[in-house]
């Protein structure tokens, strides 16, 4: 009876700990579970550490997001396919300035005294009412040879800007008319950028630049000579940026015709360094040409060692070494 009783007193405290016990650990185990780090998800919006890629838009750059880059851990090498490029086209680029050079004076030789005659017949005709097609040349004649030199390229790039805005070509424009070393097409857009605003106070303030100083340019490089030197601006200056945004690990879009007419003012700030120069909304202030080129080099230098993001300070450092 003693044996039973206690038998029964040590089967009840075995049930009772198998009872309270059980529900305790169980309770334990859910609550680790419950508080168990979940695995962080890869964003695909913030930079990848690893490959180093650290992308940097300008204020002047399309909305475009990071994964239509493609980063390199070579990107030194990516290098090397824009430099052949750079060389072989501004070489092919003067070469072609060279030939049109001389088919243009022979042209202008042969041609010269049936332009004399043709002149001198219209002179002695009655002049009747002046058409619209006819009133376009003589405001066409009336330009100098730099303005009618820049009207395709300005041209060229109202154009683009308008592609800007067709949405089925956002992919195309952004694949080709914006240049960054991190993008799987690399030479194409070295050119096709520098054509290329995506924003309408961009384009003007650098047309109005290109159109003021394209006189200047033209009478001391001749319009052959001056189309060479410009094309060869845009794609050496966006080599001086592809270098930039690899030492840096900066990546990001450029686009604009800031490097070559950061050549164009370069060149003739050099050649006329005491021209007096002036400010479209200021023309009451005038500075000489050389120290506008001295302020200039020393705002973009000062841009690009502090990291300043507005605009491409090195392509501007490019093209203004270029065009001096």
């Amino acid at each position: 009876m003693a044996w039973n009783c206690g038998a029964r007193v040590w089967f009840r405290q075995e049930l009772w700990c198998a009872g309270t016990r059980a529900p305790r650990s169980s309770l334990y185990t859910q609550q680790r579970n419950g508080f168990k780090r979940q695995a962080q998800k890869s964003d695909p919006q913030r930079p990848n550490s690893e490959t180093g890629v650290k992308p940097q838009r300008s204020g002047l750059s399309p909305p475009v997001q990071d994964s239509a880059f493609q980063a390199s851990s070579s990107s030194v090498k990516k290098l090397v396919k824009p430099f052949f490029f750079t060389v072989g086209f501004s070489g092919f680029a003067f070469g072609s300035a060279a030939v049109w050079q001389y088919e243009a004076l022979k042209y202008k030789v042969q041609n010269y005294f049936k332009d004399t005659r043709t002149d001198w017949m219209n002179k002695m005709r009655p002049q009747k009412g002046l058409g619209f097609r006819k009133q376009i040349n003589l405001w066409w004649n009336s330009l100098s040879n730099g303005q009618r030199a820049v009207s395709g390229i300005i041209a060229a790039n109202v154009l683009v800007f308008c592609l800007w805005r067709v949405p089925s070509f956002q992919r195309i424009m952004v694949t080709y008319f914006t240049s960054n070393p991190a993008s799987r097409v690399l030479c194409f857009p070295m050119l096709l950028s520098t054509f290329s605003h995506f924003s309408f106070l961009h384009m003007a303030a650098n047309m109005y630049v290109l159109w003021s100083f394209s006189t200047s340019i033209v009478s001391i490089l001749g319009r052959e000579q001056f189309m060479a030197v410009y094309l060869s601006a845009g794609v050496v200056s966006t080599f001086a940026s592809y270098v930039c945004k690899v030492a840096t690990g900066r990546y990001g879009p450029s686009l604009g015709a800031s490097g070559a007419i950061m050549t164009v003012l370069a060149a003739v700030c050099t050649k006329m360094p005491e021209a007096r120069l002036a400010i479209i909304f200021l023309p009451m202030f005038t500075f000489t040409a050389g120290n506008a080129l001295k302020a200039i080099i020393a705002l973009d230098s000062a841009g690009l060692l502090l990291g300043w993001k507005f605009f491409d300070h090195a392509a501007h450092l490019g093209g203004a070494l270029f065009g001096m």
